[in-house]
């Protein structure tokens, strides 16, 4: 049986005349995207470190949230935290108290992405902190109450203590033996050990790891983009030399 196309109106196109040249406009509208898309005309020249979106951090442009006061106690905290030995050097000798310096300047210090209206109460273990209080209100309040303490028990600050002392201190906060002033204690030893593990182990773009300490000690090869050449040789000690998230040096001097 023939079909027939629908009456057209007066001097006008059959709805299949109007669909094919519907079609035929479409595919001639997208061939010159697709011949762009092909030939990459217009993509932008590629530069080393363009697509970084985090700037390095400058030690030199000094601190950003710490005083000089609150500095000097983090770094005497971050040397005990993880002191030098045959393996590595310090956590303070690392730049740890610099990486958190920057991370509390920055939106993890104000919880910026983080929902922070009440109500607040207390919570179980396995939910964490509760509190109204933000890491940089935490560090603030914590550190001038640590120092206040050891002023009060040992007529010195924090950082003015021997090393044995400070660890001493530092045993009791964890184990809830000392109660800080306005803080929970141990919910503040807690916080700067964990930003003190972060600024040892995380890219040197952050601030810590200096000179990718820690990823030499542990034989991690940071941030290579490619391994096909090395899938197949297995029980191997390569030998790489970490990369950072900024790249090498010379890819740098090409910036």
């Amino acid at each position: 049986m023939k079909k027939r196309d629908e009456p057209a109106a007066s001097g006008g196109l059959t709805r299949r005349e109007l669909l094919g040249s519907s079609a035929a406009l479409l595919v001639g509208a997208a061939a010159p995207g697709a011949a762009q898309a092909l030939t990459f005309q217009g993509t932008p020249e590629w530069k080393p470190l363009a697509n970084v979106a985090v700037e390095p951090v400058d030690e030199s442009a000094g601190w950003q949230f710490f005083t000089e006061e609150e500095a000097a106690t983090v770094e005497a905290i971050v040397e005990r935290l993880i002191p030098a030995d045959d393996l590595s050097i310090s956590g303070k000798e690392a730049g740890c108290a610099i990486f958190i310096d920057r991370q509390l300047a920055g939106a993890y210090g104000g919880f910026e992405r983080l929902y922070m209206h009440g109500p607040f109460q207390d919570g179980t273990p396995e939910q964490g902190d509760q509190s109204p209080l933000t890491p940089g209100q935490r560090y603030r309040i914590g550190l001038a109450a640590l120092d206040d303490h050891c002023r009060r028990e040992h007529d010195a600050r924090f950082a003015e203590l021997e090393a044995d002392r400070r660890d001493q201190i530092l045993s009791q906060l964890e184990q809830e033996q000392i109660q800080l002033d306005d803080i929970d204690s141990q919910l503040f030893f807690e916080l700067v050990l964990t930003n003190t593990m972060e600024g040892f182990f995380a890219d040197p773009l952050y601030g810590g790891n200096r000179d990718m300490v820690s990823w030499k000690m542990l034989g991690f090869p940071g941030a290579r983009y490619d391994y096909r050449d090395y899938i197949e040789r297995h029980n191997e000690d390569l030998e790489f030399t970490p990369v950072s998230i900024g790249g090498r040096s010379d890819w740098q001097a090409q910036g």
